[in-house]
């Protein structure tokens, strides 16, 4: 449990177990679901991913949104490596950025889980099949967030290579 702990860092602290845990807090007073853990390893875990998912949603959501509507601008990713040999600050400053990014998600999310909630009411087939939907909805999550990593290793190389 001690090598556990000693590898999660700042970012995955802030930018995955503080949103797991602030989510699934208020989660539960807006919404009928709960997701807290009395257990604390179980809940650690859960909070983790809860917050990873999160993560990936601001990464493959939100933040598309965001460029395409001009709310940010980023510059092309070999630029942001080269930046970051020669100014270490930019690396601390893209890991805020993230972490803000994650937090938009949580929130927004928050507010998609309470509309879907409401509807639950109106159509309890949703409740009924809420399990499926969170699997099918996971996998499409990761699936896309793979490609994604895959696309940003390869983008690494590229510039290493040049």
């Amino acid at each position: 449990m001690k090598d556990i702990l000693d590898k999660i860092t700042a970012y995955n602290l802030f930018n995955y177990l503080v949103p797991g845990v602030l989510f699934a807090v208020i989660l539960e007073s807006l919404t009928s679901y709960s997701i807290t853990q009395e257990d604390l390893i179980i809940g650690a875990f859960l909070y983790y991913f809860v917050g990873l998912v999160i993560s990936r949603f601001g990464s493959l959501v939100v933040e598309p949104v965001l460029k395409k509507i001009s709310f940010v601008q980023f510059m092309p990713y070999a630029d942001f490596i080269s930046a970051s040999k020669s100014d270490s600050k930019i690396e601390l400053l893209s890991q805020d950025n993230n972490m803000y990014r994650t937090l938009v998600a949580m929130f927004a999310l928050l507010l998609l889980a309470k509309a879907y909630d409401m509807l639950s009411v109106t159509y309890p087939v949703l409740r009924e099949q809420s399990v499926m939907i969170v699997v099918v909805l996971l996998l499409v999550t990761f699936l896309l967030s793979y490609s994604k990593q895959a696309k940003f290793v390869a983008d690494r190389i590229k510039v290493a290579k040049s």
